[in-house]
């Protein structure tokens, strides 16, 4: 019952259960030079997702360096918070993380031996609206919210009976497994998307089996009939015999660069709109976009920038030295409908609208596959300080293999439902269930029987 609730701190449970809250590494003791592309791989600000660790791009070093700040490895059920920022943002440690290192700009809260709160029911405390409204209100700093182990060790936290805990978090933990489940089958279907782009337009696997007498893999005979059976040679290398390559711009009806709108409604910006960020596109990938910021514009700028099924959204300012710029966000009917307003691109991002869906559908797949090998550095104008995409050299000078288009419509007819993530609809239904559901439960005013 509710009055068996106890008010407490989260640093006096840390102490009561022989836990301790931590701040990471500063960057005296771990230097840039320290960061390799294989090693321990080390939590920072921008791995910290939906309460839990986002692999993608994350930081790696020596088994060494781990030795020598061992106080920093990670725990099973460790949280780590970011510590500037955005001090919202809280990751619980899973079995797949444990021996990861907490880096710089991170906290560890250690709850210790789990006598009174068990861990999974603390770290959804720690996402609770209320919680994430009390951090930012406590944080410190004048340009930049900060927090600090004082801070963090300050959060109340309504602490119940450990059994009712145990089946709190077993019911939000039940959603938040369905909702990975249903993320990582977005990820599984966009990998067999992407090989089948490489397969076809990067290796031309089908070509090189018929021009070896053999039938392509995985093939029809109707689809296997479409392909040539040998190269030409042309000004850029050998390509499918009757296939050429085309500069990325010449594939587009309409480009424009993005917007910042307006954060209050006046005469001038009166239309309510959703504006995607490039750190938005890693989240819209998996359906978070509740962090997706609303603002106003006018109905004319609206016009030539709202989004539409099939545009692309391509990132171009904002890197860093250890990411480019040029990730990509395809738009579909199944993204656009999870916000209630017309959705543009940010003025870091810029709309990308193809000459059909089919031609769409393969510059989608084209942009994931250069920056994942890494080409998209080659467009980077760092000269500013920031790492900005020099979008007009890119437009003309990228060239995408362009195959006849009986090929293009087989290829969108097999990959278009691959990344439309239809299945989007029910993660956000769910993530919504598990957010109306968490503050009510972990504050007692539903009660589990």
């Amino acid at each position: 019952m509710s009055f068996e609730w106890q008010l407490t701190t989260l640093g006096q449970i840390c102490a009561d259960q022989g836990g301790v809250i931590q701040t990471g590494p500063f960057g005296s003791q771990l230097h840039t030079s320290d960061y390799k592309e294989i090693g321990i791989p080390v939590v920072m600000p921008t791995n910290i997702g939906d309460g839990g660790i986002v692999e993608d791009g994350i930081a790696r070093i020596d088994q060494a360096d781990v030795n020598r700040l061992s106080q920093h490895i990670l725990m099973l059920n460790d949280i780590v918070f970011s510590r500037r920022g955005d001090v919202t943002k809280n990751a619980l440690i899973r079995e797949t993380e444990i021996g990861w290192f907490c880096g710089t700009g991170c906290l560890k809260v250690r709850l210790g031996h789990e006598r009174i709160a068990d861990a999974k029911f603390i770290s959804y405390c720690l996402r609770s609206p209320e919680t994430k409204d009390w951090l930012v209100r406590h944080s410190v700093g004048a340009t930049m919210p900060n927090l600090n182990t004082g801070i963090l060790s300050a959060v109340p936290i309504n602490l119940p009976p450990l059994s009712v805990q145990l089946e709190i978090a077993a019911m939000l933990g039940s959603l938040d497994d369905r909702i990975a489940l249903l993320r990582e089958t977005n990820k599984t279907l966009e990998a067999i998307a992407q090989a089948l782009f490489k397969s076809w337009f990067v290796d031309f696997d089908p070509v090189h089996a018929k021009s070896q007498g053999r039938a392509p893999e995985g093939m029809d005979e109707a689809t296997a009939a479409l392909f040539p059976d040998s190269f030409e040679e042309s000004e850029l290398g050998f390509v499918p015999k009757g296939w050429k390559f085309v500069p990325f711009g010449q594939l587009l009806s309409h480009t424009i660069g993005g917007d910042w709108g307006s954060e209050i409604a006046d005469e001038k910006n009166d239309t309510r709109v959703a504006i995607i960020r490039g750190t938005d596109i890693p989240d819209l990938q998996t359906n978070a976009t509740s962090r997706v910021p609303v603002r106003y514009t006018s109905a004319k700028k609206l016009t030539g920038r709202k989004l539409e099924d099939g545009d692309l959204l391509l990132e171009v300012s904002g890197g860093s030295k250890d990411q480019p710029t040029g990730r990509s966000l395809f738009i579909s009917d199944s993204l656009l409908s999870q916000f209630d307003c017309p959705v543009e691109p940010a003025s870091f991002c810029r709309l990308l609208r193809p000459l059909n869906k089919y031609i769409g559908v393969l510059l989608a797949q084209h942009l994931i596959y250069i920056y994942s090998q890494g080409k998209t550095w080659e467009y980077q104008n760092q000269s500013t300080g920031i790492a900005n995409f020099q979008t007009t050299h890119f437009l003309e000078t990228e060239l995408v293999v362009s195959p006849p288009a009986n090929i293009l419509k087989i290829f969108t007819e097999i990959v278009q439902p691959l990344i439309a993530r239809s299945h989007l609809t029910q993660i956000q239904m769910l993530a919504s269930l598990r957010d109306e559901l968490l503050p009510r439960l972990i504050s007692g005013k539903i009660l589990i029987e």
